[in-house]
């Protein structure tokens, strides 16, 4: 009967052992699809929210959340674009309508984000709407997330 209670209390404790440690790396796979959310929703409002009034500022942000070959284009575009903005005096908000996951590592994810915004510029002083269906590529460098490749779909 002692040997039945030792072998029981072992299985249970291994048992217990292995759930919890189920549990743990469902709670981090959770974890990580928030992070991994949360930074794609920041980098399509930083991209899409940009003002001529600040650009240089806005421009920066944008930067901030970007690698690789996205941080190279929008860099090597920024000084254009300073000026487009500034002499057509535009300002665009953007707003996050869904954001989803296509498909997510502990290094890199791919994620389609619908957004939508207002651009006035001194065309269209009342404003114009645009909708953004966009796929991001990002990786998980020096403890966040980065956001490597943008592309219009859809």
């Amino acid at each position: 009967m002692t040997r039945i209670l030792a072998v029981l209390a072992v299985v249970l404790m291994a048992s217990s052992g292995w759930l919890g440690f189920q549990l743990y790396e469902r709670n981090e796979e959770d974890r990580r699809h928030q992070d991994i959310l949360a930074a794609a929703r920041q980098s399509v409002l930083n991209f899409t929210s940009l003002d001529y009034r600040h650009y240089e500022r806005d421009s920066k942000t944008v930067l901030n959340g970007a690698t690789g070959e996205f941080k190279k284009q929008f860099s090597a575009q920024t000084a254009e674009l300073t000026k487009i903005v500034a002499e057509n005096k535009s300002v665009s908000e953007g707003q996050i309508i869904d954001v989803g996951i296509a498909r997510a590592d502990d290094r890199t994810a791919r994620v389609l984000v619908v957004a939508d915004g207002k651009v006035t510029n001194v065309a269209a002083p009342e404003g114009t709407s645009r909708n953004y269906r966009l796929q991001l590529d990002l990786v998980f460098e020096d403890g966040q997330w980065l956001t490597s490749n943008v592309e219009f779909v859809g």
